[in-house]
């Protein structure tokens, strides 16, 4: 099974795609988006829906996972992040109808145990399940494979419970 991991944002997007075998979790790529901080608005968004497009007609995940949205101390970023969020779901939805989110406790609960676990704990063990050399930067691409494996892990319990 592909899946695709989402940390939803409005400046940086990280994306990962892996692999789920009977075999392992292997890691097929990761990176970002990045939008200039000197574009509007919509062109923003714009980019972000475009660059969508290209990963999924690219890496035709069976299965995307994304970030739920959290309480952001500074209000003024929580409104264009909801407003990406918006368009990288609504993109996604109409290439792929699997789509599944998780809150960061969720994400932090399947990789490490801990729901509260801090961040350093979760791009350890992103690094270790997929054999990576280093922990992919910035901290949103590995956040989007903490997703993509949170996925893989919450799903592998479910089919292992209908069985």
């Amino acid at each position: 099974m592909r899946i695709l991991g989402i940390d939803p944002g409005f400046g940086i997007v990280g994306f990962g795609v892996i692999d789920v075998t009977q075999f392992g979790t292997n890691a097929v790529d990761y990176g970002c988006i990045k939008t200039p901080k000197e574009k509007r608005l919509p062109e923003r968004l714009f980019i972000i829906e475009q660059c969508f497009e290209e990963i999924l007609d690219k890496y035709k995940p069976d299965e995307i996972a994304i970030e739920e949205l959290f309480y952001f101390k500074n209000q003024t970023t929580i409104i264009p992040v909801a407003m990406a969020r918006g368009v990288i779901v609504s993109t996604c939805y109409k290439r792929n109808q699997n789509i599944f989110e998780y809150t960061p406790l969720q994400i932090k609960q399947a990789l490490t145990g801990i729901g509260r676990a801090e961040k350093k704990q979760v791009q350890y063990m992103v690094k270790n399940i997929l054999g990576l050399a280093k922990v992919p930067t910035p901290d949103d691409v590995a956040d989007a494979l903490a997703v993509a494996i949170c996925h893989s892990q919450i799903n592998s319990q479910l089919n292992d419970n209908l069985m």
